[in-house]
């Protein structure tokens, strides 16, 4: 994972649910079809919501890794948000 060169790279450590889906969504909004975005978090929560927030919107989620306490997860835009 930790190859994957993102486009755009958020860090929203600190931060809690539900701020890291909202922060993620406005970021894929912003970016264009096929870009990658890469979140840091330290939030768990993000390893599960994270990838669901890809299925239930269309966004493919390419994979995390973990990192001294950081989590890294890389999303692709694969369509426009509504």
């Amino acid at each position: 994972m930790k190859d994957i060169k993102a486009d755009v790279v958020h860090d929203v450590c600190g931060t809690f649910c539900p701020i890291p889906i909202s922060e993620t969504a406005n970021q894929i909004k912003k970016m264009k079809i096929g870009q990658v975005l890469e979140l840091i978090a330290d939030d768990p929560g993000v390893v599960e919501d994270i990838p669901a927030w890809c299925k239930a919107t269309g966004q493919e989620f390419l994979g995390m890794y973990e990192e001294e306490g950081e989590y890294h997860l890389f999303i692709r835009k694969v369509r426009e948000l509504k």
